[in-house]
This record gives structure tokens, sequence and C-alpha cells, in this order.
């Protein structure tokens, strides 16, 4: 086993069970661009490491109570269904050939990683800014922004594995500003397991995954999300956020 893939996990283990995001959004490209998977088998794998990974840190997040379940279900709402719009649409160019499926993973991957380093960039300076206490009803939001971002998210994380953590936090921040920064990452760390364990399954059913790789990931990532789930609490993800939206700008330019 390469332990090169044990230590990218475990750095990506890290930034996930500490700020919710990055675990597609950093793996994905690094798979595609170290030359370790194709493009749609980078994406499979990521996605069934992204699930067994995220059930570790939800079942932290879910013990320090900072899971706010009305988020998950409205976020589940459309995601779901996203997810399975965006894996027939996949099938249907796999089945005419692999490379129409490579092609638009790789573009769809570029400008999704672009936009999301940019939005990072963005709700970080909001942020900042934003009070700290609120009605209830300001804390949670209208009730049709969550399920409609979980509906593009969705769609967006079946084809690229990218979304389920940085999308949705960095947009929560937005719909739930009064929401504590630690309760919006430990909600969209339980979403995640049922949004990218729908999509692992789509992928698991048209042979996009590699077991041998995913075992090296995981043997890095469980102990590392473990790690950063219990740093949440301590350090301020703003310090770390700046650094994931510069890396993951660099990374979407690279596959444009």
């Amino acid at each position: 086993m390469d332990l090169r893939t044990s230590a990218v996990g475990l750095v990506v283990g890290i930034m996930v069970g500490l700020t919710g995001m990055g675990g597609g959004a950093l793996m994905t490209p690094m798979l595609i661009l170290f030359g370790w998977a194709r493009p749609m088998m980078a994406v499979g794998t990521d996605l069934m490491w992204n699930t067994l990974t995220k059930c570790v840190g939800g079942v932290v997040h879910y013990k320090q109570h900072t899971v706010d379940f009305q988020i998950v279900k409205r976020l589940a709402i459309g995601s779901i269904p996203g997810a399975l719009l965006g894996l027939a649409l996949l099938d249907h160019l796999h089945r005419q050939g692999g490379a129409a499926a490579d092609k638009l993973v790789v573009r769809m991957l570029g400008i999704t990683l672009v936009i999301v380093a940019l939005s990072l960039l963005l709700k970080s300076l909001r942020r900042s800014s934003a009070q700290n206490a609120g009605s209830e009803q300001e804390t949670r939001g209208p009730k049709w922004l969550t399920p409609l971002l979980g509906l593009v998210v969705g769609f967006l994380v079946s084809l690229t594995s990218v979304g389920s953590g940085s999308l949705i936090v960095a947009t929560l921040v937005v719909i739930h500003p009064y929401t504590p920064l630690k309760k919006i990452v430990g909600s969209d760390i339980v979403h995640a397991v049922l949004l990218v364990g729908v999509s692992a399954v789509g992928h698991l059913e048209m042979g996009s995954i590699n077991l041998p790789l995913l075992g090296g990931l995981l043997l890095g990532s469980l102990p590392g999300v473990w790690i950063g789930s219990k740093m949440s609490t301590v350090l301020p993800a703003k310090v770390i956020r700046p650094i994931l939206a510069g890396t993951l700008f660099f990374l979407g330019c690279k596959l444009l």
C-alpha cells in the first residue's frame, strides 16, 4: 500500500473534521493531478471515501450536540433528488464512452472549485461582520432556500464529488447567519453522510470505485477526521478557511 495516499487522507480528513469542507474539493483533484485515478474513477472513489470518513465526523459532532437536524432535513429534501439526476446524466455519458464522462467531470470539477474558492472568501468576509444573536426565525432563514441549495449541490456532488461540504457550509453561513459555525459544520457533515452515500452507491453500480486506493485513503483519513472534529471546538475555522480557499482556487485553475 502506498503510504502517500494515507498521508493525503490524513491531511484532508483533518480539514473535513475541522471545517466541514475540503473533502471532495481537495481529494478528487489531487487524485486526478497525481495520476492516481481517471476523473470518473477519482470521483467515485472519493465519494465512497467521503461517506465512510464523514460517518466518523458525524458521530463526533452528534455527541458534541453540534448538529441541527432541521437543517439536515431541509438539505436532504433537495439534495437526494439532485444527486439522482446527476447520476442519471453521468450514467448516460458513461454508456456512450468513458472519455465523454471524464471530460465532463474535469470541466465541471474545475469550474466548481473556482466557484467554491471565491464563495469561501466572500462568506468569510461577511461572516466576520455578522452579529452573534438573533431570533429563532432569523436563525433558520427562509424555508425554501435550504432545499434549493441541497438540490443544486446534490447534482454537483454526484458529478464532481465537490460541494457536500464546501458549497453547503459557505452558503449556510449566509442563509443561517445566527447559527454558530460549529453547528453548521456538524449539520453539514451529518447531511453529507446521506448525500454522498447515495452518490457513492450510484458510482459503485457503474464500477467507478478503486477499492485499493480507497483503503489507503481511509487509513489516514479516519484518524484525521476524528482529530479535526475535536479541534473544531477550540480552533477557529476562520484561520483555516482562507488557506483552504486559496488551495481550491489553485486546483480549479489547474484543471481548467
